[in-house]
């Protein structure tokens, strides 16, 4: 695949050459496990499409998908794409009024959730309809909450277009000896309303095979990763800790995996070090980056280990700055606020009221994340700057003391907030979800265990057990919700 094609273009291409191979299989959470191929994802596509250009829907318009991970979700974003429309994939898991707030800002000309899931089943008996190769002008939009909960979206940097780098994966970057064999089974663990859930559509269209689940289950991960032997799977720290825990892991089959890459917040050391001792360290990959896609740096496990916390360097031509309040560049070492830059990268857009990312005169933009550089140029996060914790005049990183934590044997997952508090301002409050309801630790233990690991205006003044940790399907905790509950 050399020269540029738009993306409904492609997916004809897939048809004609392969209509029979199974690309695309969806792991239920009812247990089932259907296979589909080419030609029903060609034929069905252009049978939404038809029903969806009925519907309203044409060049350049958006299309709302409020659907689980499902054959639904997948042929809804092709049709769109046949129809030059932009599938914009939103969180389904939302209350119904935040919902709202987001459809207020994407302004779909169709939306499509749950309760049109019989309307999308019943256009199987559709006549597919002719349609022209058409591409569109943004190849998709992303919701994402934001630090301050307030709805946004994203569209995306390019057109519905596929080049070479549709079937080159992140972990070539390293040029492996031997190369990672083609086509890559991948398996998707997060739902698609996620970036990096919905971009494997595109290694899809470069000739991989997808491995779908509807819903995470680390013991179910485990079974799929060895029943269709599996190459590759991205994952947050929370899915890679809780496969790590499935009882056995040791012996089980993990040697189809190739690569696997972990983004979305800072690993824990004895997570990254669990799983170099599973796969190996020259499999895992650590990235860097963001929905706006304004850069991007990435890390091997063997290097991590001479860098341990790093997420790497630049990678794609990415150029990494750590600057000051007044813009000035801090020395190797000294906090501050991160900005990337990498060309082609200046294209994204807010919707609606956000404000547009300020880039600095020469090009470089930052979504408000902290962290480091060393002197050989390794990039290290330290947190979101809106999440930050002032107690007592001192700067406190939540992910920091969260990551200290989790290793303590009575918490199963962690997430620390910053209450407010007559003397210290805002004091360090974790809410923790014991691994075994039972038995969970108290405020003593969880305080002397985070003194043996942090400095100690950063250990706890206060703890909350509570059932589960409140996160998203992506397992993304909103910081914000959970202050508001306990006044702010």
């Amino acid at each position: 695949m050399t020269e540029p094609v738009s993306h409904a273009r492609r997916i004809r291409e897939r048809a004609a050459a392969h209509p029979g191979q199974p690309v695309y299989r969806h792991i239920a959470a009812d247990g089932a496990e259907p296979v589909f191929d080419w030609r029903w994802l060609d034929r069905r596509s252009d049978q939404v499409a038809g029903a969806l250009a009925e519907r309203g829907l044409g060049h350049g318009d958006r299309l709302g998908l409020a659907l689980r991970n499902s054959p639904q979700f997948v042929l809804s974003v092709f049709a769109a794409w046949k129809l030059g429309a932009v599938p914009v994939p939103m969180r389904w898991d939302l209350p119904d009024w935040e919902l709202d707030r987001v459809r207020e800002v994407v302004r779909p000309a169709v939306h499509l959730d749950r309760g049109e899931l019989p309307w999308l089943d019943g256009t199987a008996g559709r006549e597919p309809v002719a349609l022209p190769d058409i591409v569109s002008p943004h190849t998709h939009g992303i919701c994402s909450s934001g630090a301050t909960g307030t709805p946004k979206v994203i569209m995306g940097t390019s057109p519905s277009v596929c080049g070479p780098h549709y079937n080159r994966p992140l972990a070539d970057v390293w040029q492996r000896v031997p190369p990672i064999p083609s086509p890559q089974t991948i398996l998707v663990l997060a739902p698609m309303y996620h970036i990096n859930a919905f971009s494997t559509l595109n290694n899809l269209l470069g000739g991989d095979r997808l491995v779908v689940l509807e819903r995470f289950d680390a013991a179910r991960v485990v079974d799929v990763i060895e029943r269709y032997r599996v190459s590759t799977f991205t994952a947050t720290p929370i899915m890679l800790q809780r496969i790590a825990d499935v009882p056995g892991i040791e012996r089980r089959d993990l040697s189809s995996i190739e690569w696997i890459m972990q983004g979305a917040a800072p690993m824990p050391a004895s997570l990254t070090r669990r799983w170099c001792e599973l796969v190996g360290p020259e499999k895992i990959i650590m990235a860097y980056g963001s929905s706006e896609g304004v850069g991007i740096t990435a890390i091997r496990g063997d290097e991590w280990l001479t860098h341990p916390g790093s997420v790497g360097r630049g990678i794609w031509g990415t150029e990494v700055r750590v600057l000051d309040d007044a813009g000035a560049s801090v020395p190797d070492g000294q906090l501050g606020e991160i900005f990337l830059r990498m060309p082609g990268s200046d294209r994204a857009r807010y919707l609606g009221a956000t404000p547009q990312l300020t880039p600095t005169p020469d090009g470089f933009r930052s979504i408000g994340d902290l962290g480091h550089l060393d002197a050989d140029g390794f990039l290290y996060l330290a947190d979101r700057r809106a999440d930050l914790i002032v107690s007592g005049g001192a700067n406190i990183f939540p992910a920091e003391v969260e990551t200290a934590l989790i290793d303590h044997p009575k918490v199963a997952d962690v997430v620390v907030i910053g209450l407010r508090d007559e003397q210290w301002g805002r004091r360090v409050h974790a809410l923790i979800q014991p691994a075994d309801a039972a038995d969970p630790p108290g405020l003593a233990e969880i305080r002397a265990f985070a003194k043996s690991r942090l400095a100690a205006y950063k250990v706890p003044k206060s703890i909350e057990i509570v059932e589960t940790i409140p996160r998203s399907e992506a397992t993304k905790v909103n910081r914000g919700r959970l202050l508001a509950a306990r006044g702010g």
